[in-house]
């Protein structure tokens, strides 16, 4: 005869699974919107001031991935494999 202990706590495993599982996704969800809140205009500023806004976040984003992208393919700094100046 098996164990019934055994079952049970099988059972309770996958029940705490499930709200673990639940929980995680509450906490990454309250992450996710609780970051939206620069995406929106703030009050007093207008639709151009909200356009310059983006663009100066976008822009410096741009620059701070095409530095990594740089530092990661070593074109950050120049080559000292000769001293002689090449055209």
């Amino acid at each position: 005869m098996k164990s019934v202990v055994a079952v049970r706590s099988m059972k309770q495993k996958v029940a705490n699974l499930g709200w673990r599982a639940l929980a995680l996704a509450v906490v990454l969800g309250a992450l996710v919107l609780g970051q939206s809140g620069c995406k929106t205009a703030q009050p007093g500023m207008t639709a151009a001031e909200v356009n310059r806004a983006h663009k100066k976040v976008l822009r410096a984003n741009t620059q701070e991935m095409m530095a990594d992208i740089d530092t990661v393919l070593m074109l950050d700094r120049p080559s000292h494999l000769t001293d002689r100046r090449l055209p």
